[in-house]
């Protein structure tokens, strides 16, 4: 592809006397086979843009260029879509002020908990749009890449936004995540959570993880039929999921000897819709400045909760004649197993975190990177908790400080794991890419063995995964590409060749966008956010709730009138049941300062 040169001295390519940088490949400038190849003029079809959109870019386009209007329209959907896909806001704020200084874009936005607004000319030009958020990992870390693969200047403009719409088409995904992604394959991911949340975090039974399975099950049926209406059916989807829960919950408990713990069932049927994340990252958002979206996702996910809570209390209620009696006594048959002294513990996590990863839309490829943060994070966590039980000599000693160190630390060390593993897995694929995109001597030219063993290591995880069905079609496809690429840049550079020219077909210009997007660095945050999902007070949100569906009896105790035989009895608050905002807020700060020092510890280490 080759490109004209830039005339900054058109008035066209200037803005308060700023000269704009091109959205365009610069051939000249890149390393690699990149610049060996001729490959077609490839644009971006603008007619699919919504009529807004489309009127904002041909206004721009008209008066400073195509490439400008471009990547205004570049911007905004990869704002809009690492929003969808629930990217951290401070975060998303950094990728689009990165485009913005890069290009010389006259833009603002404001990106807030579902609306977001962006600015054009100075406020020429305004869009709006409601965007509601979920999660989506793989998502995060591909519009980031695009994102940084076009401000490096390795793409078009062009090409960035035809791989965007590409990847919102699942072009880019494996089969094994397209079959997550959404129904009816994300059904399987239900009843797996809430049966092993159940149990490992709320103190069920494997009776109670087999009940919460079949709530959860029910709970993701519903929600696909409603999804199936659209519409403003599924805002009925948290009332239905909690009510549903209810019945199920409250049936079995009633017709089954009501020895069932229910908190454990509906909290793990639940735990789905626990938008627990968005607590954590409010008060994140608070400590960091940003005040209104903090407040606004404090206070939505907390009423978010409330419905689960409530529709869960109204179907025990259509169930259980005295649905407060029956709640008070189902406490006794919960903590009924000792996860300290069983070997299936952290198995029985993992577990847990594969479901997790699914719900989250994480590559299937890569849940050993994912895994491997959940359990650094939360065998930390847990082992520092027990620490301090160990070291009172009883949990009756154990306080909000003890709780307050365990999750600071657990979240550092996650933040510590996913830097490692980030750092590592980037290396790794540096030198794979650099193979398949020709940057630096090739592995045969080099007298080091190393080279060759990462790029074998990595080929064989591609074909394994590729036998397997588990990875992307086109990952294997570019071992075969790297060949044929090498044969035609020996020949290219072999004076007595005839070869003047490569030229791609287009579905091998697709391939090599795609290997150039791939090969940018992970989005840590991506793989950081299913570990804090787990560790998240969401559960802890419910239960403030479900205590003031269900006001826990006041403390009673009968004394002695000294010298008399008559007797008082005094009235107190349960101070356990009272206590919850407090332990709320303690495990939130705490969680949002541990994300904080485990940043601080990475850039702290890369300074040394």
């Amino acid at each position: 592809m080759t490109t004209d040169k830039i005339d900054t001295s058109d008035p066209k390519r200037r803005i308060a006397g700023v000269s704009l940088v091109s959205g365009q490949f610069d051939a000249q400038s890149s390393s690699g086979v990149r610049k060996l190849v001729t490959q077609s003029e490839r644009k971006f079809n603008v007619k699919t843009l919504p009529p807004d959109m489309l009127r904002v870019y041909r206004s721009l386009a008209e008066s400073y260029g195509d490439d400008y209007g471009l990547l205004f329209v570049f911007t905004m959907r990869t704002a809009i879509e690492l929003h969808r896909a629930w990217h951290m806001t401070l975060l998303t704020n950094k990728i689009l002020q990165g485009v913005k200084d890069k290009f010389g874009l006259r833009m603002t936005w404001n990106l807030g908990v579902i609306r977001l607004k962006f600015r054009v000319e100075d406020g020429g030009f305004e869009l709006h749009r409601k965007v509601p958020y979920d999660y989506d990992s793989e998502y995060q870390d591909l519009y980031m890449k695009i994102a940084s693969a076009l401000t490096e200047g390795h793409i078009s403009v062009n090409e960035a936004l035809i791989f965007q719409s590409e990847v919102k088409q699942n072009k880019h995904t494996a089969r094994s995540g397209i079959f997550l992604r959404d129904f009816p394959g994300r059904l399987i991911l239900y009843p797996g959570l809430a049966a092993t949340c159940a149990v490992i975090f709320f103190g069920g039974s494997w009776r109670d993880a087999g009940i919460a399975a079949l709530c959860g099950l029910s709970t993701g049926l519903l929600e696909w039929f409603l999804c199936i209406i659209g519409g403003e059916a599924k805002v009925l989807i948290d009332i239905v999921a909690g009510v549903t829960t209810g019945i199920i919950g409250g049936l079995f408990y009633r017709f089954g000897g009501e020895s069932s713990c229910l908190s454990a069932i509906f909290l793990g049927t639940l735990y789905w819709y626990f938008y627990g994340t968005a607590f954590v990252l409010g008060l994140l958002e608070i400590i960091a400045g940003e005040l209104e979206t903090g407040v606004t996702r404090f206070i939505a996910v907390s009423v978010k909760t409330f419905v689960l809570c409530l529709g869960a209390s109204f179907g025990m209620l259509m169930t259980i004649p005295s649905p407060a009696d029956a709640w008070f006594e189902q406490d006794a048959h919960c903590n009924s197993i000792d996860l300290g002294t069983v070997w299936w513990r952290i198995p029985l996590y993992l577990a847990c975190s594969v479901c997790a990863l699914g719900q989250y839309r994480f590559p299937v490829v890569s849940y050993w990177r994912g895994l491997a943060v959940q359990l650094a994070a939360y065998e930390v966590q847990y082992q520092m908790g027990e620490f301090f039980v160990r070291r009172s000599h009883s949990s009756a000693h154990e306080d909000n400080v003890d709780t307050m160190a365990s999750n600071i630390v657990g979240a550092a060390a996650a933040v510590v794991t996913a830097c490692l593993l980030s750092a590592l897995v980037d290396r790794v694929q540096k030198q794979y890419y650099s193979q398949l995109l020709q940057r630096g001597k090739h592995r045969d030219e080099t007298p080091s063995k190393i080279d060759d063993l990462l790029y074998c290591f990595v080929a064989s995880e591609v074909k394994l995964m590729a036998s397997l069905r588990l990875g992307r079609k086109t990952e294997a496809e570019k071992l075969a590409f790297e060949k044929k690429l090498k044969q035609a840049t020996d020949e290219l550079k072999d004076p007595n060749n005839p070869r003047s020219e490569i030229v791609l077909e287009p579905r091998e210009e697709n391939l090599l966008v795609d290997t150039i997007i791939c090969a940018e660095s992970i989005n840590i945050w991506a793989m950081l956010m299913p570990a804090v999902y787990q560790l998240v007070p969401g559960s802890m949100i419910a239960k403030l709730w479900f205590n003031s569906i269900f006001p826990p009896p006041l403390d009673t105790e009968e004394v002695e009138i000294e010298g008399t035989d008559l007797t008082y009895t005094t009235y107190q608050l349960d101070s356990a049941n009272e206590n919850v905002f407090s332990n709320l807020m303690v495990i939130s700060c705490s969680l949002a300062l541990g994300l904080i020092v485990g940043f601080a510890l990475v850039q702290l280490s890369l300074r040394i």
